[in-house]
């Protein structure tokens, strides 16, 4: 298997937010050889909004996990935080997600890469420009940075970290 950089998306409004977003961080680090890390951005929820603020952060890295192995060690990260699975864009303690596997297009029942709603995201893109604004999102042949700067809707209170 070769070795792949990857963006992951971390984001937690049950408990101990920035903790729980920090743990995992940890424990990715287990498989993850990790090179940056964004900051540590608070939003309103999206989808189901009556919850509290998100705390919402990106990080790079380098793998050798297949995509499907990456994706099932991050669901266990998941549990070992405390994740309780409620119901779609509900609460929830921590989720991660596989926002980039290097620049592959992935279509799968479990797993589409990349994330299918990222671009329409501020609290993914902010994390993922303070990592490398010209990352080329490889289904929209443009930079994270230009995305951003297109985006109508925006949910980013502000940074804490």
């Amino acid at each position: 298997m070769r070795i792949k950089r990857i963006f992951l998306g971390l984001g937690s409004n049950i408990g101990d937010r920035k903790g729980n977003i920090l743990r995992a961080v940890r424990m990715i680090g287990d498989k993850v050889k990790i090179e940056k890390m964004g900051g540590i951005y608070i939003s309103k929820a999206v989808g189901f909004e009556d919850q509290p603020d998100f705390y919402n952060t990106a990080i790079s890295g380098f793998t050798d996990l297949s995509p499907e192995e990456l994706f099932f060690f991050l669901k266990e990260i998941e549990k070992k935080v405390g994740r309780i699975e409620r119901f779609r864009w509900g609460p929830r303690e921590i989720d991660i997600d596989i926002l980039f596997y290097g620049n592959e297009i992935i279509e799968k029942k479990e797993l589409t890469v990349p994330h299918p709603r990222l671009h329409e995201r501020d609290f993914v893109l902010k994390p993922l420009i303070d990592i490398d604004p010209d990352f080329v999102h490889p289904v929209f042949n443009k930079s994270l940075r230009d995305i951003y700067e297109n985006l109508k809707e925006r949910s980013v209170i502000g940074k804490i970290l």
